[in-house]
């Protein structure tokens, strides 16, 4: 049984959150959606007791309802985080791993929120790092050093090209270089799972998105050739509790 009265919501409070879910409990109220969002997740990522609470609830709403498995995705990407509520968390495994089974069902109905979705999968899976930074690899753009020389490397994904290059802000992207795709076989880790995920659900631009970040690049200054996925998370990784 949770002790509200204990569990200080995102803006300090204590009562709004066990009202508010009652009400979406009872129905589907935009205006009471609206407010546990701007009550349980901070847009600067931070989270709260109260956040964690809510779960279990959460996903019990979530199979008919698109607020409330989205509401829980943020806030397990928001979950490696300096929130002070580990053991909070730690016992919401059960609620977290329904929404595990419940995300993975809802991908395979190849929804719109798929990749809001995917990135929930991610976060819930303990892969923060990517639940927050993969996008749709229509208009993306990672930025690593190289690791044998340091110059910084702008890595494109999208419909203006899959590069390397150097980032000049008067010129743009000079002296390109093509990315090198992984194959099926050569992906591994995460990025393997990441890969035969969106293959299954016939997510054809984020598979081929993945397999070039998971792939190669040229560095357009000294031509050494380094793992794109290794360098940025090498760069980018959140600082764990």
């Amino acid at each position: 049984m949770v002790n509200w009265a204990q569990m200080r919501d995102c803006r300090f409070e204590t009562d709004r959150v066990p009202e508010l879910l009652e009400r979406v409990e009872r129905e589907d109220d935009t205006e009471a959606w609206k407010e546990l969002g701007y009550r349980l997740v901070l847009d600067h990522d931070l989270v709260s007791p109260a956040s964690f609470a809510a779960l279990p609830r959460l996903v019990c709403l979530a199979p008919d309802s698109t607020e409330a498995r989205g509401l829980a995705g943020r806030i397990m990407e928001r979950a490696a985080g300096h929130h002070g509520c580990d053991d909070l968390l730690a016992d919401r495994a059960d609620a977290i791993a329904e929404l595990r089974e419940l995300l993975d069902r809802h991908l395979q109905s190849r929804p719109a929120d798929y990749l809001a979705a995917f990135r929930a999968l991610l976060a819930v899976e303990g892969q923060y790092h990517w639940a927050a930074v993969l996008g749709d690899f229509t208009d993306d753009f990672y930025h690593v050093a190289c690791p044998h020389c340091g110059v910084d490397v702008t890595i494109a994904i999208g419909n203006y090209g899959r590069y390397s290059a150097i980032r000049d802000w008067n010129l743009g992207d000079v002296d390109r270089r093509n990315l090198r795709p992984a194959s099926a076989e050569e992906i591994s880790g995460i990025g393997r799972w990441m890969h035969e995920t969106a293959v299954r659900d016939g997510e054809d631009v984020l598979a081929n998105g993945i397999a070039h970040l998971f792939g190669k690049a040229e560095c357009p200054s000294c031509a050494s050739v380094f793992n794109v996925a290794d360098e940025y998370t090498s760069a980018n990784h959140p600082v764990m509790r």
